[in-house]
């Protein structure tokens, strides 16, 4: 079980979203009112490529526990200040796999699509956070920090304190890859 620690949106495309006392998830659209939200793929990235992929990034999520980390290490991110539109805590969201379910609050449900890949932009939010959300294991491999996507199953409206439940997949597990 974790929490809900805050929830954000923004209705143009910033790279921080201003948090909000809560959030209407929508079904199949992501997050209502955000720039995001939709059937089809939103991330100008994307759109420029191919419009008519489908939106496997309707909400993001990220682990307070990143926070505290990067300020730990003299940074100052506050939830939102990422792009993320649920900051969770007690939750380790990048070691769920592939198409688990996340209960959020009374009634919503997101299933887990992958990794968010953390683009260069997080340097121009704070000169040099960007090594510190993209590292290496001990084996070498290239670990992404900067929190999950997911789409919509059932809408429903998500507050800072909600509690989060996790519903793993059926066995065997997908490691979570960039979406």
């Amino acid at each position: 079980m974790g929490t809900v620690e805050a929830v954000s949106r923004s209705a143009e495309y910033t790279f921080t979203k201003p948090n909000e006392d809560a959030i209407r998830l929508v079904a199949g659209l992501g997050v209502d009112g955000d720039v995001h939200a939709g059937e089809l793929v939103k991330h100008r990235s994307r759109v420029r490529r191919d419009p008519t992929q489908p939106n496997l990034r309707q909400v993001h999520l990220m682990h307070a526990e990143l926070h505290d980390e990067l300020n730990a290490l003299g940074f100052d991110v506050t939830p939102g200040a990422l792009g993320e539109n649920v900051t969770t805590r007690g939750v380790d969201l990048l070691a769920l796999p592939t198409g688990t379910l996340l209960h959020l609050g009374r009634s919503a449900i997101v299933e887990v699509t992958g990794l968010r890949n953390p683009c260069p932009q997080i340097d121009a939010f704070e000169d040099g956070l960007l090594k510190h959300v993209v590292g290496r294991d001990a084996e070498g491999n290239l670990v992404r920090k900067a929190g999950i996507m997911s789409i919509v199953l059932v809408g429903g409206e998500v507050r800072p304190g909600d509690p989060i439940r996790v519903e793993l997949p059926a066995a065997p597990h997908t490691p979570l890859q960039p979406v």
